[in-house]
């Protein structure tokens, strides 16, 4: 199996050792998206605001990353959400909604203890054609 890195600019760099995505030429083509945080691409900064603006900025990277492969929303099979607090999953799953208006994705959201640079969510994605 043969694996190519997707990289853009359109999207923050990576904060450590690994790639933005990760597409396989199996059979059917699975994209594997690492965890996208709220880091705006033009400053590779943190954006600063709530939860709703960290979500609404890791759509945008995601979708940067998704378009960067030649995917979209619709190819999307599998996401999963971390959350710094549950308390902010309807807000979270709110901005999420407005990307899967029909067929969404399996998906599980989980709490956990702390996420990189102290962010309050962080999603990752697998995507097929």
């Amino acid at each position: 199996m043969k694996k190519t890195v997707i990289h853009t600019e359109q999207a923050p760099l990576p904060i450590g050792p690994y790639s933005q995505a990760i597409e396989t030429s199996s059979a059917q083509g699975l994209l594997f998206v690492s965890g996208q945080i709220a880091i705006d691409p033009a400053t590779n900064e943190l954006i600063e605001g709530d939860v709703k603006a960290e979500a609404e900025q890791i759509m945008k990277n995601l979708a940067q990353i998704l378009k960067k492969a030649g995917y979209g929303f619709e190819h999307i099979v599998k996401t999963s959400i971390f959350l710094r607090d549950m308390a902010d999953f309807a807000v979270v799953n709110e901005v999420y909604g407005a990307y899967f208006e029909a067929n969404p994705p399996a998906r599980e959201t989980v709490a956990v203890v702390g996420l990189p640079k102290n962010v309050r969510v962080e999603i990752s994605v697998i995507a097929t054609k």
